[in-house]
């Protein structure tokens, strides 16, 4: 299972990487963005919740 994992990583970073036509650092650049966006609709999601609603649980903001 992790073999195929790993495969369907590569075709992803492949897939980002021709999208920019090759271009790495305008493929970084555009992820970077996404990340800064998700982290933005997670502090807009755990603002809209209610403490009781998640029983005391919060977002992370970064990977453990």
């Amino acid at each position: 299972m992790l073999q195929g994992f790993s495969k369907r990583v590569d075709g992803e970073v492949a897939e980002v990487i021709a999208y920019h036509g090759g271009d790495m650092q305008a493929a970084i650049s555009t992820l970077l963005e996404d990340i800064r966006h998700l982290r933005h609709q997670l502090v807009l999601a755990e603002g809209a919740m209610g403490s009781g609603m998640t029983r005391g649980w919060r977002p992370s903001y970064n990977r453990d």
